[in-house]
């Protein structure tokens, strides 16, 4: 179906999320900061897809947004899942979504940037 790079500091969340994406049917590479996930994102060229946590270690999700945006895949979605809108630095991401989220959500914007 299409391939996910989920990147997320909580180790549970990053867990649900997946096997959430896991049953959906997509492929799904995890990352449990910022850094992790950059480097996972540079070195595959077929991410679809990509959630990202905003305040994590290392660096945090406005940081990956950048670096996608200035990468040779600037048009990758990105959907950003936070807890604090207010950290949300406008125009790097396509969707976000308010912690805690229903799993319909997450499912809908998934759908509609995939």
């Amino acid at each position: 179906m299409g391939h996910i790079l989920v990147i997320e500091d909580q180790e549970g969340l990053l867990s649900f999320l997946r096997e959430t994406l896991l049953l959906m049917g997509y492929d799904v590479k995890t990352a449990h900061d910022g850094e992790e996930g950059i480097e996972l994102f540079d070195n595959r060229e077929d991410f679809n897809l990509v959630i990202t946590d905003i305040r994590m270690p290392r660096k945090d999700g406005n940081a990956v947004a950048k670096h996608i945006r200035n990468s040779r895949k600037p048009d990758t979605p990105i959907v950003a899942i936070t807890g604090f809108s207010e950290d949300i630095e406008k125009g790097l991401f396509n969707l976000s979504l308010l912690k805690p989220f229903k799993v319909q959500a997450l499912m809908g914007a998934i759908e509609s940037l995939t």
